[in-house]
């Protein structure tokens, strides 16, 4: 029998309807400005992972650049930090399927278990309860993608290079896409904020993993892991949008940054 873990933030962090929650994700991909340059393939996107209503257009600026390639898509690794639970490693649960509104994505349990002789990666659900990082990236890929399984992975302590050592294991080919999960500076005055998202972008697009803490991004350490395996690979990296929370449903006090990026 199967085991459905069941989503934790449906209904806060973004609609817990279906047809609402599809047709919100549809106007955020089809609001994106820019079309999708389809001469580049993207093979890694950072994504931000607040509610919908604040970071839910960035996170779409990301995803659209999938629809040249989303056909081609059959497995997606999925990596973001944990809010909830302090822990070492890297962790994945133990269901089989995981559910939106829209419905269950199913786990690449074969590549899973493909991870067994890592000493850093584990099995521990309970780094997923009330977790939203990884929960909110779903209703895109369930809107963008046909068939696809997904690599869920809760990042805790751990260095970088051995989460770049988890995405060499999982890199495979045109069928895998790798999301890392991240918000960028949290809480600063919205100028502020402006001026240290701005650097963590040129420490992305340089690829820097050095250049990055848990003030510049609070997915700092997946993220430092992808940008270690982007160098072994020669990969280009293009910043796609950044803004913050003042400047889509908050104040300009203390604002979240959301910065979307893709990989190539």
């Amino acid at each position: 029998m199967s085991i459905d873990r069941q989503p934790a933030v449906a209904g806060a962090f973004y609609p817990a309807n279906p047809a609402i929650l599809s047709q919100q994700v549809d106007a955020l991909l089809a609001g994106v400005a820019t079309a999708p340059q389809a001469q580049t393939h993207p093979k890694a996107l950072i994504v931000p992972h607040a509610g919908y209503r604040y970071s839910g257009p960035i996170a779409a600026s990301a995803y659209a650049q999938l629809a040249p390639i989303a056909a081609r898509i059959r497995r997606v690794v999925l990596l973001g930090p944990a809010h909830r639970l302090p822990f070492r490693g890297l962790a994945y649960p133990g269901a089989e399927r995981l559910l939106t509104p829209l419905g269950a994505v199913d786990l690449d349990r074969e590549a899973l278990a493909g991870l067994a002789d890592l000493l850093q990666v584990q099995q521990l659900d309970a780094a997923f309860d009330d977790e939203h990082c990884l929960e909110v990236q779903l209703p895109f890929l369930q809107r963008l993608l046909t068939d696809f399984r997904l690599v869920p992975l809760v990042v805790g302590t751990v260095a970088p290079a051995a989460v770049a050592q988890v995405l060499e294991r999982l890199w495979g080919g045109d069928e895998t896409l790798i999301v890392i999960s991240s918000d960028l500076s949290h809480y600063l005055d919205y100028e502020t904020a402006r001026r240290h998202d701005a650097a963590t972008t040129q420490a992305i697009e340089r690829l820097d993993p050095a250049a990055l803490d848990h003030h510049a991004a609070c997915g700092a350490t997946p993220l430092a892991g992808l940008l270690v395996a982007a160098r072994g690979h020669g990969m280009q990296v293009r910043a796609l949008d950044l803004r913050n929370s003042g400047d889509t449903a908050g104040s300009h006090d203390q604002v979240v940054g959301y910065g979307a990026y893709v990989f190539f």
